[in-house]
């Protein structure tokens, strides 16, 4: 894989990689940014919980449940001094559907956590990370 970011001017910068989406970056004002894009840290967290999110869904359709919608969050915890690096992820999933199986959900989010997303390995190394799981039934129809 490859990636880079390009500079628009103050701290700005338009990011790429090989598939050739583009993504704006900034920084807030207080640093010299205009708070036009993402800072590098929301996209650590947003590339972790995606990862995960890909994981689960993907299992779930394997296990055939009847996924009507996932929603992955995470409140990450950074340390107060440089390199701020995060100390602490708490990574919450809403699982919503159809008489969808308990443990189908769990051992989705456990295949995830222990064996398949590589972010969740790589910041595991710097922090722990925990996790919850929300199951809600989705109307009938």
């Amino acid at each position: 894989m490859n990636a880079k970011v390009t500079w628009q001017g103050k701290m700005a910068f338009d990011g790429t990689a090989d598939r050739g989406y583009h993504l704006p970056l900034d920084s807030e004002p207080a640093v010299g940014g205009e708070g036009k894009g993402f800072a590098p840290f929301e996209l650590l967290a947003i590339g972790v919980v995606s990862c995960t999110a890909m994981d689960v869904i993907s299992i779930l359709q394997k296990k055939r449940q009847d996924v009507t919608g996932l929603e992955v969050k995470v409140h990450a915890e950074r340390a107060t001094e440089h390199p701020k690096v995060f100390t602490h992820l708490q990574i919450e999933y809403v699982v919503t559907g159809k008489r969808l199986d308990p443990a189908a959900v769990e051992r989705a989010v456990q295949l995830s956590d222990e064996k398949y997303c590589g972010a969740i390995a790589m910041i595991r190394q710097v922090a722990p990370v925990e996790h919850t799981i929300t199951i809600l039934e989705a109307e009938l129809q």
